[in-house]
């Protein structure tokens, strides 16, 4: 018992690492006609393997007459796949020509049938003192069988030696790793199986074919997946699986009676079918994540195209608006001569207007440029105090003309000299943030303070405005984003505003936030720059 066990563990174990490497190798990509045939081609040699196991078991005459049968009739199906698969190998595509279905499909399948009949196999003449078969009286029809069972290897081999000369690259490496597989098969079967029991009158090997045709699986299933990356979690995940079915097989080992022996084997079957369900569920996560990648990487690209036409047409509008500018500005001011009331009023508001157009046009660039990362920030030393006095005294005309209090709560003690990017910070962070308050106010205040602590100053903005709802508040500081309620006081909002001023807040390593108890509850703007050292 306990060698028949080792006999059936080693082929076990060999069948079930060829039924996980045909199942990855088919999922890995299912469409491809070399991964289908792959697959075939291990279904095919694990049923084949088994028989030829069984062929050497104690048995009946009966019995062994019809294992041997099996065996020729799936060895016809063994060679004609070996022989596909040279042919397609290693192309995802590839067109069989019509001679392969209308001639040697047909021919292979009459010729399998046969080994059925007595045509090839008549009946058992010898059993071995342990119930083996040793001698078999040959049909007629034996000649057909052998003959096209070795055609089709030789040719499989023929075509590989050919597309390894005609082939280059990687594709020739992969043909050549199938090779070296074909090899070692050949190399084993020859000597196991033909040279042992004929020279030195040993069949000890004989059940264990399947082991000699293992290296080819592997070197083939190596060869599919060696140029295409195959993903690490896949080759653990295939491995578990192997491992997991070795232990339950090796469970077969201590099986005291055939019924143990055949319970053992049935889960043996279903921890087999799990394991490549688990491996087929691996494969189909790491090709939606591939997927995922791949999208992102094209959405990516697309973004970048999109920026460099946004980057250029900004360019562009800016350079014409620059120059709309600085005519209606000389119109304006009288440097062609005195115009008509009409005209100079023209000229004025076409100027604010052009300079507004300017303004977007900018913020549009400045945005683009943070988000790709080509802003450098200057460190300069300036005094935050005086920055927010001239920035309020810039917009009190402003907010007198919306009938707003606009107030600087200007510190009565300390030193609030900061390092940063003056320009920066004073442009797109404090003058945003009170422009904005003032824009958003429709009546009330808008009150501006500023505070320090030993490690950071904070800059707080504080209005009775329209207010903030929660739904608007999840726009706050995203590029171009524009609350609901926000758009319907301020119609010209490019919604980069806020987003800038994020960026550059963070660019010094503070923060910025948002507070308000909602709509028409006002709204506070907090901002907190970290004290750096000079």
């Amino acid at each position: 018992m306990i060698e028949l066990n080792l006999d059936l563990i080693s082929v076990g174990i060999t069948a079930a690492g060829i039924g996980i490497l045909g199942f990855t190798i088919f999922f890995n990509n299912t469409r491809s006609i070399t991964n289908t045939t792959f697959l075939a081609f291990s279904l095919i040699t694990i049923v084949w393997s088994i028989a030829n196991y069984l062929q050497y078991q104690p048995s009946t005459p009966a019995t062994g007459l019809w294992t041997v049968r099996i065996i020729t009739f799936f060895g016809v199906w063994h060679a004609l796949v070996f022989f596909t698969l040279c042919y397609v190998f290693p192309d995802a595509q590839a067109k069989l020509p019509k001679i392969f279905f209308y001639a040697l499909v047909p021919i292979a399948s009459v010729t399998a049938l046969l080994t059925l009949t007595p045509l090839v196999f008549s009946r058992v003449t010898q059993l071995s003192p342990e119930g083996v078969v040793v001698g078999i009286e040959n049909g007629p029809a034996i000649a057909l069988f052998g003959i096209l069972s070795i055609a089709l290897i030789v040719a499989g081999i023929g075509t590989l030696l050919r597309k390894a000369y005609v082939k280059s690259g990687h594709e020739r490496h992969q043909i050549a790793l199938m090779g070296l597989g074909t090899f070692i098969t050949f190399v084993c079967i020859v000597s196991f199986n033909l040279v042992l029991p004929a020279a030195f009158n040993n069949p000890r090997f004989l059940p264990l074919s399947a082991v000699f045709i293992f290296p080819f699986v592997a070197c083939t299933a190596y060869a599919i997946v060696r140029y295409k990356l195959f993903d690490v979690k896949v080759l653990a995940t295939e491995i578990l699986s192997f491992f997991l079915s070795v232990a339950t097989l090796l469970q077969v080992l201590f099986a005291g009676s055939a019924i143990e022996l055949l319970f053992r084997l049935s889960i043996f079957v279903l921890v087999l079918m799990f394991s490549i369900l688990m491996v087929r569920s691996v494969i189909k996560e790491v090709r939606q994540r591939e997927l995922i990648e791949k999208q992102e990487k094209e959405l990516e690209d697309i973004n970048r195209q999109q920026e460099s036409l946004l980057h250029f047409i900004s360019h562009e509008v800016k350079g014409y608006l620059t120059k709309s500018e600085a005519a209606f500005a000389a119109i304006f001011a009288g440097d062609y001569g005195e115009v008509q009331p009409k005209l100079h009023d023209m000229s004025g508001m076409a100027l604010a207007d052009v300079r507004k157009g300017v303004d977007t046009v900018i913020d549009i660039l400045d945005a683009s440029n943070l988000r790709r990362g080509t802003v450098s920030f200057k460190r300069d030393t300036f005094d935050l105090v005086a920055a927010i006095e001239e920035i309020v005294r810039d917009l009190q005309a402003e907010a007198k003309a919306r009938g707003l209090e606009l107030t600087f709560e200007k510190p009565v003690t300390g030193a609030y000299m900061y390092i940063g990017d003056e320009d920066k910070l004073r442009r797109h962070v404090i003058r945003n943030l009170v422009d904005n308050s003032v824009k958003y106010t429709l009546k009330g205040f808008v009150r501006v303070q500023l505070a320090r602590t030993p490690n950071l100053m904070r800059i707080t903005i504080s209005d009775s405005g329209v207010g903030i709802t929660p739904e608007d508040m999840k726009h706050l500081f995203t590029e171009g984003g524009k609350g609901a309620e926000s758009i319907k006081v301020n119609v010209h909002s490019t919604g980069y505003g806020l987003f800038i001023a994020k960026t550059i807040v963070e660019g010094h390593g503070g923060k910025i936030w948002a507070e308000s108890e909602g709509k028409d509850k006002g709204a506070r703007f907090i901002v907190e720059l970290p004290i750096l050292s000079a």
